[in-house]
């Protein structure tokens, strides 16, 4: 026969709850919400981008007018530079909005596999709480 042993909580991160404790439903809430960010985080660097390289585009063009209008080369590099620095920007905002993609996928597997894993369980100590069965304080169950 085995032995009851206390429960000890893991040593985790601490976990913004908003005031309550951790559950089942929090927590499908916080992926949604999480999903719903990366969502909108990938269509506003998507956004960022596309305007980057328009703004870049311009510079080139600008750039090149001031070539023909023998513009000061110093002036003139300033505005290819500002391009080059545009581009760049351009660039780093694809990479966020991938980055972003991949995080709304990954948080969307993440919350369905909890679902998946823990919905049943869910469901039935909310079906013992309704008819007024206690259950027990978690790691009552374990075994050595």
């Amino acid at each position: 026969m085995s032995e009851i042993e206390p429960y000890k909580a893991p040593a985790v991160p601490a976990i913004s709850t908003g005031g309550g404790a951790l559950s089942f439903m929090r927590l499908l809430g916080s992926m949604v919400t999480l999903v719903g960010q990366a969502v909108a985080l990938k269509e506003m660097a998507h956004l960022l981008k596309k305007r980057m390289e328009k703004d870049a585009d311009d510079h080139d063009k600008i750039s090149d007018m001031c070539a023909e209008a023998e513009v000061e080369p110093y002036f003139t590099g300033l505005i290819t530079d500002a391009g080059t620095a545009l581009r760049e920007v351009a660039n780093a905002s694809g990479e966020l909005s991938g980055a972003a993609d991949d995080l709304a996928t990954n948080a969307k597997a993440f919350g369905s596999a909890h679902k998946t894993e823990y919905q049943g369980i869910y469901e039935a100590v909310q079906a013992a709480k309704r008819r007024g069965i206690r259950q027990a304080r978690p790691g009552f169950y374990r075994t050595r």
